[in-house]
């Protein structure tokens, strides 16, 4: 593992920010070399907490299904339907062309 005893520089965040392909300013590379360096401190500080006794999470509260049973009802009468739509034709729903094409 790379050692994170050092701040991170100026140059690395440069060279990360070359690597993502984002331009920053020299005021910019200063501004994230002091929030990422605080970020790695706060991750050094995870690191040296004793968790032997923290079973693993793959979420933090307990989860449950909140959607309803699928209960077979009755079929909705396509006439109907189609009946309230502002436009069909032949028994299909009529929309817009999609990005200019025509049918």
């Amino acid at each position: 593992m790379a050692d994170t005893t050092a701040a991170i520089s100026a140059d690395q965040v440069a060279h990360v920010a070359r690597l993502a392909r984002i331009e920053l300013t020299p005021d910019e590379i200063e501004h994230y070399t002091g929030h990422l360096g605080r970020v790695l401190e706060h991750a050094r500080e995870l690191e040296d907490l004793d968790l032997a006794d923290v079973p693993p999470l793959a979420h933090p509260y307990p989860l449950r299904n909140v959607f309803r049973d699928d209960v077979a009802g009755s079929p909705v009468d396509r006439d109907e339907v189609l009946q309230q739509a502002p436009a069909a034709s032949d028994g299909q729903f009529e929309v817009p062309p999609v990005l200019g094409e025509k049918t």
